[in-house]
């Protein structure tokens, strides 16, 4: 195999790892914010907040993953 088909397997790993980590996290996240939701609705403010700022840091990482996968492809 050549250069150009490692290039295109590693953009492939990458890209299904740097997906489907966040993913999962992302569902965890608003599973826990649904709960504890749930159980403490006067909280319902200060949980969304967290949850929020969560769901963006767990966002970038899939983010992180486009960018090297997008390196990889052009460089």
């Amino acid at each position: 195999m050549d250069i150009e088909t490692w290039k295109m397997i590693a953009i492939a790993i990458v890209i299904g790892i740097g997906t489907i980590a966040p993913a999962l996290s992302i569902g965890k996240i608003g599973s826990a914010a649904a709960d504890g939701i749930a159980r403490n609705p006067e909280a319902s403010s200060k949980i969304q907040t967290a949850m929020i700022l969560s769901l963006a840091f767990a966002e970038a990482i899939a983010i992180y993953a486009l960018v090297v996968a997008l390196i990889l492809k052009f460089v």
